[in-house]
């Protein structure tokens, strides 16, 4: 007996996402008509049959999907969810936000009233503190699908920015500017952490530059945690060549600690920073910062639960999707030489 085409394969066929096949089978507006016709040739060519039973068991879901992310100030979370919302939206889900503040006591209580609610699966930021295993039991005995973004750890649906890559890219730039020591400031410990770090580590040491990074430099996610993280660092009396902070949010504390106390970004010290939020690009002056993309791992971590939900797919291997980075460089690090 042939195999039975799914909308997977009709997905490829027509060279969209499962997410645009399955809007394009119920009929959505949202997809352009020229889109839509790739989608619907490629049916009839593979020979699909809409699953009718399939459909009728999605009927009776509760059409909610949670999303827990660290907290909304934040630009990256914020674009991440708008992303998840419009997706969502379109597929005629409701979502449910809950915020962490990358506490895992608190996201464990999260998930359980999203379970008591039914949601039909999971999108998450797992705090930093987060127990795979603990997390794996209490998921899988309720039956929700879990898809982790931005921070992975094994045995879970992924997707995020290539982090090491884009560390890595930034390494290679303040190597060329004539950097010879970097401090690594903010983050608690995560896979983003380690990411970030090791991209630093493999694209500067070898060239004999330090990178400074060590517990005390790590911070909440905040102004406060990088006006503190830095605060810290020239306490002991260190002045690098270059600072790096774990991302936007913390960068923009450092440039305030930075002034507070009589140094310049861009001038005495190079900043740089990962996400290229808005904030970045708003600093003064304008901040070097890695593109992490949080609209399109929003957008892809929903497609991946989607494609989670569909009929067929409940023994599908887990699924990883890193998002490719970009260093957009601007004047905090430009405009820096080296001191003599």
């Amino acid at each position: 007996m042939a195999p039975r085409i799914t909308l997977e394969d009709v997905s490829k066929a027509a060279g969209v996402s499962r997410s645009t096949a399955s809007l394009v089978v119920r009929g959505s507006s949202r997809i352009p008509e020229s889109t839509a016709a790739k989608v619907r040739e490629a049916m009839n060519e593979l020979g699909y049959v809409y699953n009718r039973q399939a459909a009728n068991l999605r009927q009776s879901r509760s059409m909610t999907i949670g999303l827990i992310v660290t907290e909304i100030i934040n630009p990256y979370f914020a674009e991440l969810a708008m992303a998840v919302d419009e997706i969502t939206h379109d597929s005629g889900y409701t979502i449910f936000i809950g915020y962490s503040r990358d506490h895992a006591d608190r996201q464990h209580e999260i998930i359980s009233s999203m379970i008591e609610r039914q949601v039909d699966g999971i999108l998450l930021l797992p705090a930093p503190d987060t127990d795979p295993e603990k997390l794996a039991k209490q998921v899988n005995a309720a039956g929700v699908p879990v898809v982790l973004l931005a921070r992975r750890f094994a045995g879970f649906d992924y997707v995020g920015s290539e982090n090491v890559k884009g560390a890595t890219m930034l390494g290679g730039h303040l190597w060329a500017l004539g950097c010879r020591s970097v401090a690594f400031l903010g983050g608690l410990a995560a896979s983003s952490l380690a990411e970030r770090e090791e991209g630093l580590r493999t694209s500067l040491e070898p060239n004999g530059c330090e990178v400074w990074s060590m517990d005390e430099f790590r911070s909440p996610i905040t102004p406060e945690g990088g006006a503190a993280a830095v605060g810290r660092l020239f306490d002991q009396g260190k002045l690098p060549d270059a600072i790096i902070a774990y991302n936007d949010a913390v960068a923009q504390g450092v440039y305030d600690e930075m002034r507070r106390r009589g140094l310049e970004p861009g001038r005495d010290l190079a900043v740089a920073s990962f996400d290229d939020t808005r904030i970045a690009a708003s600093q003064v002056p304008p901040m070097t910062s890695v593109a992490g993309f949080p609209q399109e791992i929003g957008a892809k971590g929903t497609e991946m639960l989607m494609t989670r939900l569909s009929d067929g797919n409940a023994d599908m291997p887990t699924q990883l999707t890193l998002i490719q980075p970009q260093l957009k460089i601007r004047s905090s690090t430009a405009t820096w030489r080296p001191r003599t």
